[in-house]
C-alpha cells in the first residue's frame, strides 16, 4: 500500500487514513486510487470502518497544485468510492479534523457516523474554481441537512464548523481537538462486537430510505462537472487559486 494511505487492522477495525500532510491530505490522482483499494480490501475483513486523516486536516480535497489531472479526478471513481462506502455492509465512521472539503466533504458524509473534532469543517468550495459540488454532495448534503442549507454550502463555499453542522445534521457528535480518532476507535471497537447482521440490515434500510437519488445525482454531478471542466471560467479559477489571486469569472 502505497503510503499516501496507510491502513491499521485490529481486533475487527480497519482505521484508513489520508497520508498527505505537505498538502493537507488533498487528494491527487494516485492517492485517490490507493484509497479505493483500501476501503475494497478492508470491506472483504474488517468489521467496523474508519477513514480518517491528520490532527491538521481530513482532506482538503482535490490537489489543485497538482496539475489539471489531478484537478479533474475521475468522476467514476469518486464516485464508485462514495458508492462502496455507502453499499459496505459494516458500519463506517469519519474521523474529522481541521478541514473536509470537496471531494473530502463528500467521503465524510458518505460514512454512517461523522466525528468531529470542534475545530473542524465542512466545506464545499468548488464554486471558488468554477465547479460544482460532486462524489455525490448535492444528494448527501441535501439529505441530512436540507434544501436550503445545501444550496448556502454550494452557493457561498463557506465554512461550516463542527457546532453548525452539528445542529444541521451533518455531524453525529463533536469531540475536543485531537480527540475524534480516539472517539472513533472506541466506537469502532464496540461495534466490532456488536451483530453485524442488523447493523447491515438497518444501515441498508436507513440509507435506500434517505438517498433514493443519489445514483441520479452521480449522473447529473458527472455531466454538468464535465461541461464545466471545458469552460474558461474554470481555467481561471484554477489559475487564480494557484496564483493566490481573486478569479474573474466571464460566465463561458
Amino acid at each position: 500500500m502505497s503510503s499516501s494511505v496507510l491502513v491499521d487492522h485490529r481486533d475487527g477495525v480497519a482505521t484508513i487514513a489520508i497520508n498527505r500532510p505537505d498538502t493537507l491530505n488533498a487528494l491527487n490522482a494516485e492517492a485517490f486510487r490507493r484509497l479505493g483499494e483500501a476501503i475494497a480490501e478492508a470491506a472483504a475483513d474488517a468489521r467496523v470502518i474508519i477513514l480518517t486523516g491528520s490532527d491538521r486536516s481530513f482532506s482538503s480535497g482535490a490537489d489543485l497544485q497538482s496539475g489539471n489531472d489531478d484537478v479533474t479526478l475521475d468522476l467514476d471513481e469518486a464516485n464508485a468510492i462514495i458508492r462502496a462506502l455507502i453499499d459496505v455492509p459494516v458500519p463506517t465512521i469519519a474521523a474529522v479534523s481541521g478541514p473536509a472539503a470537496g471531494i473530502g466533504c463528500s467521503l465524510a458524509l458518505a460514512c454512517d457516523y461523522v466525528v468531529m473534532s470542534e475545530d473542524s469543517y465542512l466545506m464545499l468550495a468548488f464554486a471558488k474554481i468554477g465547479l460544482m459540488p460532486d462524489g455525490g454532495a448535492t444528494a448527501l448534503v441535501a439529505a441530512s441537512a436540507g434544501r436550503h442549507r445545501a444550496m448556502k454550502m454550494a452557493l457561498t463555499a463557506e465554512k461550516v464548523w463542527a457546532p453548525e453542522a452539528l445542529n444541521w445534521g451533518l455531524a453525529s457528535e463533536v469531540v475536543p481537538a485531537g480527540e475524534q480518532l480516539t472517539r472513533a476507535r472506541a466506537l469502532g471497537t464496540a461495534w466490532a462486537q456488536g451483530a453485524p447482521l442488523a447493523f447491515s440490515r438497518s444501515k441498508s434500510a436507513i440509507n435506500e430510505a434517505s438517498l433514493t437519488s443519489l445514483d441520479d445525482a452521480f449522473s447529473r454531478e458527472s455531466a454538468d462537472q464535465t461541461y464545466l471542466r471545458g469552460t474558461r471560467d474554470f481555467a481561471e479559477g484554477v489559475s487564480a487559486f494557484i496564483e493566490k489571486r481573486v478569479p474573474r469569472f466571464v460566465g463561458r
